[in-house]
C-alpha cells in the first residue's frame, strides 16, 4: 500500500478559498479565487449576529442567541457546500474564546457550517488582521498603527509593509461597550463620558508602548471603523477616512439624539445603530490615548487576512514553522537531535497514514513540530521536562497556531514519554481525540528509537498497524543485538496499554 505523504495534498490544493469570521457583533464570509498569486473575491456575504449580547455571566450562549448564530451559518455552509477539507477557513475571536466547552456549542457550529472552526487568541487575531488590512493597502514600508473594533474586543497593532511588530488585544468593543455603559440605548454626554474613560483605562496599560513606537499613519478597520467613516463623510465633517474633529461632531450629535433608536445619520445602516454609540466611544478612546489626529479606512481586515495566510501556507510561507523555529533557538533545543526524532516520526507516519485515516495535510505538520519542540521544557528542568514543555506550549502566544492546534501540541508534547496521558487526549475537540492519540503513538516510538541520543541511523521497522493493534518489525536478528531497545519496546507495550493500543514487535 503506498504511502500518503502531505506533497500528495499540495498537488490537489484549490484554486477558490472561502474565510469565515464569526465576530462578535457579526459574521462574515467571504469566497475568492486565487488566480496566478492574486486574490480575487467572487462572493461576500455577511449577517448581523451579535453572538456577544447573547452570553452570559456563567459564560453560555442565550438559546435564542445561539439558534440565530446557527442558522446563520447553516446559511453560510450551503455556499460553501462541495468544497473541499483545507479550502475553508473558518475562525472565532472574543465571544467564542469566552463560551464555556460544556455548552457543546463549537461543535453544533461546525456541524452547521460544514467545516472546522479555530478559536484565534487575541493577539494572533491582531497578527492576521494586519496582514489582511497591510495587503490591501498601497505598497509602502512606513510604520503604521492599524485599528480594527470588533464586538467584544479591540486590536492594537504597529507594524511595517505587511509585518506586525506590536501587538495587543484589549477586552473592550462595541458590543461589550454598548452592554455596558448603554444597556437601555440612551445616550448623554455623562454616559459617553464614561464609556471614554472605561476605553481610556483598558488602553492605559499598553498606552506608552503604542506611543512610542514610531508609527506614523493611522489605519482602521472592520464594521465599526467603516460605519463610522461612512458616517462622517456623509455628512461633510470629513473627508478620505476620520479626522479627530469629525468625532467630536459625531459625538455631539448622539448625544443630541438621546437614544440609540432615534438616530438618524446618512450612512448608518438600521441593525448598527444598537450598537453605534459604544463603537463611536471606543474610536474616540483610542484617538484621544493614541494622539490620533486622522485615520484612513482599510476595506480588508480578519478574514481578507485569513484568505491571505493561506496563500502563505500554500507558498510554503506558513509562519507556524518560523514560530516553531523561534522556540527551538529561544528555548535550546538540541535541533539535531530533533530533527532525527521527526525523520524518524514521519517515515512511521508514512506507513500508518492511510491505515489510521490520517489524511488530513497538517497532521505530519503537527507531528514534526512536536518532534522538534518536545524537549522545549528542558530549560525548566529535566525532571518531569514533559509536564514544562506541555504548559509552555499550551499557554505562550505562538503566532500562526489557534488555541485547538496549541492543545493538540501540548498534548502530543506531554504523551511523548512516561505515562500516556489518556485524559488529556480527551479533553481535546472531537474532531482531534484520536487521530491526536494515534499521532502521540507515533512520537513516541520515535523518541524511544533515538533514546540513546547517537547520530548513527538506526534501521526503521516496517509497521503493519490493524486498528488498535501495531506490529513493528525490524531487520532479522537487529533487536536480539540491541537488548536496551527490547527492554524500552516491552515497557512502551505495557504503558500503550493504557491507551487501549496492544504494541507487538519482532
Amino acid at each position: 500500500m503506498a504511502s500518503w505523504s502531505p506533497q500528495n495534498a499540495e498537488s490537489s490544493l484549490p484554486d477558490t478559498v472561502a474565510a469565515i469570521d464569526l465576530g462578535s457583533n457579526s459574521f462574515h464570509m467571504i469566497v475568492a479565487r486565487i488566480a496566478s498569486g492574486d486574490l480575487q473575491v467572487i462572493d461576500r456575504l455577511k449577517e448581523m449576529v451579535r453572538l456577544g449580547e447573547g452570553l452570559t455571566a456563567d459564560k453560555f450562549l442565550r438559546p435564542e442567541v445561539a439558534d440565530r448564530a446557527l442558522a446563520c451559518l447553516e446559511r453560510f455552509g450551503q455556499r460553501l457546500r462541495g468544497m473541499p477539507p483545507g479550502s475553508v477557513r473558518a475562525v472565532g475571536t472574543n465571544t467564542l474564546r469566552q463560551v464555556r466547552p460544556e455548552s457543546r456549542f463549537l461543535e453544533q457550529a461546525e456541524l452547521a457550517l460544514g467545516h472546522s472552526i479555530d478559536v484565534i487568541a487575541g493577539r494572533e487575531e491582531a497578527r492576521i488582521i494586519y496582514l489582511g488590512v497591510a495587503n490591501g493597502l498601497a505598497a509602502g514600508d512606513e510604520r503604521r498603527l492599524v485599528v480594527d473594533i470588533g464586538g467584544g474586543s479591540t486590536e492594537l497593532i504597529v507594524g511595517e509593509g505587511v509585518t506586525p511588530r506590536l501587538r495587543e488585544s484589549l477586552h473592550m468593543g462595541c458590543v461589550c461597550m454598548s452592554r455596558q455603559q448603554l444597556a437601555d440605548g440612551k445616550i448623554t454626554a455623562k454616559r459617553m463620558d464614561q464609556a471614554e474613560l472605561t476605553g481610556a483605562l483598558e488602553i492605559r496599560p499598553v498606552r506608552e508602548l503604542f506611543r512610542r513606537s514610531g508609527w506614523k499613519n493611522a489605519v482602521g478597520s472592520s464594521g465599526t471603523v467603516k460605519s463610522i467613516a461612512a458616517v462622517v463623510e456623509a455628512q461633510g465633517w470629513s473627508t478620505d477616512g476620520i479626522s479627530a474633529d469629525s468625532l467630536d461632531e459625531l459625538r455631539d450629535a448622539l448625544i443630541g439624539f438621546g437614544n440609540s433608536e432615534a438616530i438618524d445619520l446618512k450612512g448608518l445602516t438600521e441593525e448598527r445603530k444598537p450598537v453605534f454609540a459604544g463603537g463611536v466611544a471606543v474610536l474616540r478612546s483610542v484617538f484621544a490615548t493614541l494622539g490620533v489626529e486622522h485615520m484612513q479606512v482599510s476595506d480588508e481586515a480578519l478574514r481578507e487576512g485569513l484568505i491571505y495566510e493561506m496563500m502563505g501556507r500554500i507558498r510554503h510561507e506558513d509562519v507556524r514553522e518560523r514560530t516553531v523555529s523561534a522556540l527551538c533557538q529561544r528555548f535550546g533545543v538540541d535541533e539535531d537531535h530533533a530533527d532525527r526524532i521527526k525523520a524518524t516520526a514521519l517515515t512511521l507516519f508514512g506507513q500508518v497514514a492511510q491505515p489510521w485515516n490520517l489524511m488530513n495535510p497538517d497532521y505530519p505538520s503537527m507531528l514534526g513540530w512536536a518532534a522538534r519542540l518536545h524537549e522545549v521544557g528542558l530549560v525548566i528542568g529535566h525532571s518531569q521536562y514533559q509536564k514544562h514543555g506541555a504548559y509552555l506550549l499550551r499557554n505562550a502566544d505562538l503566532s500562526g497556531f489557534t488555541r485547538q492546534e496549541q492543545s493538540v501540541l501540548a498534548a502530543l508534547v506531554l504523551g511523548h514519554r512516561r505515562k500516556f496521558p489518556i485524559q488529556e487526549f480527551l479533553a481535546l475537540a472531537k474532531p482531534m481525540r484520536d487521530s491526536s492519540r494515534y499521532l502521540c503513538v507515533i512520537l513516541r516510538l520515535a523518541v524511544l528509537m533515538h533514546r540513546g541520543r547517537s547520530p548513527t541511523t538506526k534501521p526503521y521497522p516496517m509497521v503493519d498497524p490493524d486498528g488498535m493493534r501495531l506490529v513493528l518489525r525490524f531487520p532479522d536478528d537487529w533487536l536480539s543485538h540491541h537488548p536496551q531497545t527490547q527492554l524500552e519496546l516491552e515497557q512502551e507495550a505495557e504503558r500503550l496499554l493504557a491507551a487501549d493500543f496492544r504494541l507487538e514487535f519482532g
